[in-house]
């Protein structure tokens, strides 16, 4: 029986909490029910949207893309690049291999108090997935908090550290910004516009995004690395002691001139 459900009955037809589906509704994913006087019912088109929602973003679909994909609005040949952006964001790992933690599972798998990564959270600095209107965590974040927390007890002040990668991620974010907006300028919408078939547009498509990602990502972290470098030996050439330059000069990769 599928016609002429309450929400709560709907809720146990899907296994889809009652306040994840007024959240969908919130969120235009959901089409709002029918109503008798102020009794809302829901059908067979609401349990069918329920699971198509649910299978998208077990793809690493988000709420915006998945409204638009479910309302026609996205062209054909741009779903398997946004498939592609899904899984290249969620680190390409097959469906339910990687687990969605809280906030404060995180905290507590990462041995850090749950208030310093709220506090890097606010800041833009840990980006959480959406999950039903939750924020959750995957085994990468536990790895990137663990890193962070190397940093802290390298004894580098919080405060300092957080101001620091504030501005790299503003930085960063401009750059991606930039690298999107020429991706789509030279490369998506000339595709677009080819005569192309839809099949061997989106097949370029993907291609062209899965050679760019890591080439585009190398080439960011070997700069930062060999800038980072080149900074720390100009810095110790200037005020670094014997024993810090010796070290230094004993190691090929900080390249410190005799």
């Amino acid at each position: 029986m599928t016609e002429g459900l309450r929400v709560e009955e709907l809720a146990a037809e899907t296994g889809v909490s009652v306040d994840t589906i007024r959240f969908y509704q919130k969120r235009r994913v959901l089409p709002p029910p029918t109503r008798d006087g102020r009794v809302a019912f829901y059908g067979a088109e609401h349990v069918e949207r329920l699971a198509r929602i649910r299978e998208l973003q077990g793809h690493g679909f988000s709420l915006a893309v998945i409204r638009r994909l479910l309302e026609g609005e996205l062209d054909a040949t741009d779903v398997p690049l946004v498939a592609a952006v899904a899984d290249a964001q969620r680190g390409a790992v097959p469906d339910g291999a990687e687990p969605t933690l809280t906030l404060a599972e995180l905290a507590e798998r990462a041995g850090v108090p749950e208030a310093i990564l709220a506090a890097v959270a606010s800041q833009g600095l840990l980006v959480a997935q959406q999950r039903d209107g939750n924020d959750v965590y995957t085994e990468a974040d536990v790895e990137l908090v663990s890193a962070g927390l190397r940093l802290l007890e390298a004894g580098l002040p919080l405060d300092e550290l957080l101001a620091l990668a504030g501005r790299q991620h503003a930085m960063a974010r401009a750059i991606a910004e930039d690298a999107v907006r020429m991706f789509d300028e030279h490369v998506r919408e000339p595709l677009r516009d080819s005569p192309l078939s839809d099949e061997e547009k989106a097949q370029r498509l993907v291609d062209t995004f899965g050679t760019l990602l890591p080439t585009v990502t190398t080439l960011i972290a070997q700069h930062f690395r060999r800038v980072l470098l080149e900074v720390a030996t100009e810095h110790l050439e200037a005020v670094g002691g014997p024993a810090e330059l010796a070290a230094a000069r004993a190691d090929p990769e900080w390249g410190v001139t005799a």
